[in-house]
């Protein structure tokens, strides 16, 4: 039952999302080419200095929370209206630190630093956001995907509003905070609608959470400045219009990413009940997960990187050919930062989070070591190559060498194997079939 309950769920968060990133591409499309390389790699720098923020908000609940709920079920309105005011007051410092820090950066550039202010008000939304956590471990993802889909419904065509008058790049930095804000106001009402239990705070929960997910807190922002400090160096050291392209080629090479997230999201309770329950079936769950999604990104991957001259000119306009390159190496990335989302399951599982640390921490030294080097040279395509073998080496490179996480990567090896995901998948389908 457990089986069809992951696919059902993943199948309804693909569907809405499918829905959502076709108008997002479109959408993004035109507010490409009307924003222009320079104004949209501006965009994208407020994006990359907002990113920043964003996992000191979430004070790393976003990795523990359903692993909470699972642990104790009968206090999940605790837990989430913990996390929520936890959150929410975080967000606030957030944004007075994003300021700042832009203040001192760009000094005397005012219209970078009220760009970079304008976008940091989604950091108070997004947390109000969190509460989508309840909805994964319920695995009634259904109702937050279409949530999710109507607020860009309402985005779009705020967009579409923006273009059609021709408003600023002010206008269209706001866009993030309106999104966020519609999703967490409808997340909670549908929170309550669906039999959510009353939200409520507790110091003493808080700190217990804060003690579990502390890790995650610095391993996410180290993630965060493995996948935004290509954007800040780039615009710093070669300008934004090299920012643009390579934003360009990222918004290509990601198009795809809510598949994979979704069956990552319906995958996770289940890992993690299992983990309580049969170990064997825990490592299979696991291993099924590597395998379909590795795959799945490695196609997706080998697609791209033949049709990306074509993506480009087509979605973007001759104006940013330059991309070109730039997605035909990024695109492979993406199948190793799955891999890595994947074994923070694990960690979690094992209760090994305190490695997170030291695992990021390679990947942030590498990555800046690789972009400082290749990108005076190669601009756009030289971020591309450090971000590259920054996830293979830090996401599957790494698990080799470091003992204390090696039994992942036997896991994932078993589920890398071909015949493996040949006989997994036809009998997921036969238990499907069985249980219709």
């Amino acid at each position: 039952m457990k089986e069809k309950q992951v696919v059902k769920n993943a199948s309804w968060i693909i569907v809405c999302k499918v829905m959502q990133s076709v108008m997002q591409l479109v959408i993004g499309m035109i507010s490409a080419r009307y924003l222009g390389p320079d104004n949209y790699g501006l965009i994208n720098y407020a994006a990359s200095i907002v990113a920043f923020a964003l996992p000191i908000m979430k004070l790393g609940f976003d990795a523990i929370l359903v692993h909470e709920l699972v642990e104790s079920p009968e206090k999940e309105g605790e837990i989430m209206g913990t996390s929520l005011l936890a959150n929410v007051v975080s967000s606030v410092a957030c944004m007075i630190g994003v300021f700042g820090f832009s203040a001192i950066v760009d000094y005397g550039k005012t219209e970078t630093i009220i760009v970079c202010v304008l976008y940091s008000l989604s950091v108070f939304f997004a947390a109000l956001e969190m509460i989508q956590y309840w909805f994964q471990y319920k695995l009634m993802s259904k109702y937050s995907s279409i949530i999710m889909l109507i607020a860009y419904v309402f985005v779009s065509a705020y967009k579409i509003f923006l273009l059609a008058t021709a408003k600023s790049i002010f206008w269209f930095a706001v866009s993030h905070s309106v999104e966020y804000g519609l999703i967490g106001i409808m997340l909670i009402v549908t929170y309550y609608k669906k039999g959510g239990t009353r939200l409520s705070f507790s110091f003493q929960r808080f700190r217990k959470m804060l003690r579990k997910s502390r890790p995650y807190i610095g391993a996410a922002i180290m993630v965060v400045v493995i996948q935004n400090t290509d954007h800040v160096m780039l615009t710093k050291m070669v300008g934004e219009a090299e920012n643009g392209y390579y934003a360009a080629a990222i918004t290509c090479a990601g198009v795809a990413q809510f598949v994979y997230t979704a069956i990552i999201d319906s995958f996770r309770p289940l890992i993690l009940s299992s983990k309580k329950t049969d170990e064997a079936a825990y490592e299979k769950n696991l291993s099924r997960l590597y395998s379909v999604v590795t795959y799945l990104a490695l196609a997706q991957n080998l697609v791209f990187a033949i049709g990306a001259h074509w993506m480009v000119k087509w979605l973007y306009g001759v104006e940013y050919m330059a991309a070109v390159p730039v997605l035909q190496i990024l695109t492979w990335y993406r199948a190793f930062s799955f891999m890595g989302t994947i074994r923070n399951i694990w960690l979690l599982a094992e209760n090994k989070q305190k490695y997170l640390p030291f695992i990021n921490m390679f990947g942030v030294v590498c990555n800046i070591v690789l972009n400082a080097v290749m990108i005076p040279f190669f601009g756009a395509v030289g971020a591309a190559t450090a971000s590259l073998i920054t996830q293979f080496a830090m996401n599957f490179g790494f698990g080799f060498i470091f003992k204390q996480i090696r039994k992942n990567n036997q896991i994932m090896m078993v589920g890398l194997n071909p015949a493996f995901l040949l006989r997994e998948s036809k009998d997921i389908i036969r238990a499907i079939r069985k249980k219709k």
